[in-house]
């Protein structure tokens, strides 16, 4: 049976995810409405809207890294548009775009996906280190990896 109807979009719903950690019982979701949302699952409230894109977000997806401020922690989510841009989101403010990547205007034309990723450090070391990428695909083919 049917749980709940998560309602604010105006236009097609393009990317879903469900949130883990001190996230958990949200849904971040992407839009041909150029938002991204933040919805509470247990309310059915909608906590956020991130507006900044100016084309359709075709991806979103909660970010592994945390902001540590004067009123503590706050976590990060990030949306990839057919703007070709990616902007991260301060989750607690949602005026707040913390940053952007520019795909680029020759080879992108769009971001359609992204997902964080581990990759194992290229130097070695006595400890094995991993790093912390971004990884997209883009309108046109081209997959880039962030670091």
């Amino acid at each position: 049976k049917q749980l709940n109807v998560l309602k604010g979009h105006r236009h097609w719903v393009m990317s879903v995810k469900y949130g883990s950690n001190e996230l958990m019982n949200t849904i971040l979701s992407g839009s041909n409405d150029c938002s991204a949302r933040l919805w509470d699952i247990r309310s059915g409230e909608q906590i956020q809207v991130f507006n900044g894109h100016l084309n359709t977000v075709t991806c979103a997806e909660y970010s592994p890294f945390v902001i540590k401020n004067n009123i503590g922690n706050s976590n990060v989510i990030c949306s990839g548009s057919l703007d070709n841009t990616i902007r991260f989101w301060d989750i607690r403010s949602n005026k707040n775009e913390l940053y952007m990547i520019k795909g680029d205007d020759k080879e992108d034309d769009g971001i359609n996906c992204l997902k964080f990723i581990v990759l194992k450090k290229k130097v070695k070391t006595n400890n094995v280190t991993y790093d912390l990428n971004l990884c997209y695909g883009s309108l046109n083919g081209p997959i880039r990896i962030w670091g």
